[in-house]
């Protein structure tokens, strides 16, 4: 906790100090971008209320000195990489610059964000997505495994898979609907066809800025000084041909089509004030020592809410107002951000900036805090009513889903992470 912090700080930008925001001076969260319809090169922005704070003009403008503009200057490039490699002492003093110069008297360097068009903020060198939330895996494994929905490892291990880096895009992206291996019920055979059973996962993504060397781990007290900050991300998902093909080596096409993140990424120091005490049941296996740490019990979770939203072409057509389809919180993970970077590395795999790291879905412990439509809907069995009287057990071409994410506490300013929005294309 620092001076950024303060819930009295006002910014000059007006539309910063207006309670529904998210982006208010206590925030400043980064992400890259360009104006629409001009030839010009993505540089790094921080949101300001409905502005961004273009990197690059004000690195050009130099009135930030000394060796916060070393930082400044590595935000002005297509990507946030080598800003995210310069470490945790970096981000903060670049952070608490921008805090003061955004309090203290205009910047010129502004521009609207309804005049911004973004793309993926770092250069994603590995992705892996986990599989954090006990009520989620637990609600997954109960649709096959009534009798023992958790496999034994689940409450030891954060289990995790290696995902497709290059199918990665920033909110707005669209995809057409994937084919795949697919074995219809009742069938000896499997098929090549586009997935009937087309679902969204609202996840938290996790960017790694500091990397470690080769053979090197992370210890956990250490993990969360090589994490630049979070996003939200959705893992789209064919469970058609994914129960296929998931045994014994995991998904594979069912996954690796796209994944949509949000343009901004907030840092870890700006979610300082919304940590929590991390638990595990008592009854439950305690973490082994390399995954437990008094910083963990401490403050290892995070009070984030989160949203997800679905909007049909027929309500597009009618002018309707997307229908909310769950909301959960990032806090009910089982497994935590400084979890993930521990085990990941505990073998001496190494870590560089840029690389992103999935939380899984996040599903709350009751039913309307599934985040993803296979738990919805129990599996395809009980299809959702919408406002519009369509229903649902599936996507549907032409469906827009769109995830949204903030933490706010009394007393306090609401942190958010703006949205994403992905939208499903026929095949």
């Amino acid at each position: 906790m620092n001076d950024t912090h303060d819930p009295t700080l006002r910014s000059w930008v007006e539309s910063a100090n207006q309670p529904a925001t998210d982006f208010p001076i206590q925030n400043l969260p980064f992400a890259v971008f360009k104006r629409k319809g001009v030839g010009e090169a993505f540089r790094g922005g921080v949101a300001i209320g409905d502005q961004i704070l273009d990197l690059a003009a004000l690195h050009e403008s130099r009135r930030i000195k000394g060796s916060t503009a070393d930082a400044l200057a590595a935000c002005a490039q297509p990507t946030l990489n080598s800003f995210m490699e310069q470490g945790r002492d970096a981000w903060s003093a670049l952070r608490a610059a921008l805090s003061r110069l955004l309090s203290e008297g205009p910047e010129g360097a502004l521009v609207a964000q309804s005049d911004a068009e973004y793309a993926v903020p770092a250069r994603i060198g590995d992705y892996t997505d986990f599989y954090a939330s006990i009520y989620h895996a637990t609600a997954v494994g109960a649709l096959f495994r009534p009798d023992n929905p958790l496999l034994p490892n689940y409450k030891w291990v954060p289990i995790g898979y290696h995902g497709r880096a290059s199918s990665i895009g920033v909110s707005g992206q669209e995809f057409r609907r994937p084919k795949g291996q697919i074995k219809p019920s009742g069938t000896e055979d499997p098929q090549l066809l586009p997935t009937r059973r087309l679902d969204y996962e609202l996840e938290v993504g996790v960017f790694i800025g500091a990397g470690n060397p080769p053979g090197t781990p992370i210890a956990i007290a250490d993990a969360e000084s090589h994490v630049f900050g979070l996003c939200l991300l959705n893992d789209w998902s064919a469970r058609d041909v994914q129960a296929w093909e998931y045994q014994p080596l995991g998904p594979f096409l069912a996954k690796n089509f796209a994944t949509t993140i949000s343009p901004w990424i907030v840092t870890l120091e700006a979610l300082a004030p919304y940590r929590a005490p991390w638990t595990r049941a008592s009854q439950d296996p305690q973490p082994l020592p390399y995954l437990d740490s008094p910083q963990l019990r401490q403050s290892g979770a995070i009070d984030m809410q989160l949203e997800a939203y679905l909007e049909t072409e027929k309500m597009r057509a009618a002018g309707t107002e997307p229908q909310r389809l769950s909301r959960s919180n990032f806090r009910h993970s089982y497994w935590s951000v400084s979890q993930l970077v521990a085990h990941h590395t505990v073998n001496g795999c190494n870590l560089e900036a840029g690389d992103l790291l999935g939380s899984g879905t996040q599903s709350g412990p009751n039913p309307d805090e599934a985040g993803s439509l296979l738990e919805l809907s129990a599996g395809g069995k009980q299809p959702l009513t919408l406002t519009s009287g369509e229903t649902r057990t599936f996507l549907a071409d032409g469906d827009r889903l769109t995830l949204k994410g903030w933490c706010e506490k009394p007393g306090l300013p609401r942190v958010g992470f703006g949205e994403v929005t992905g939208t499903v294309l026929p095949a």
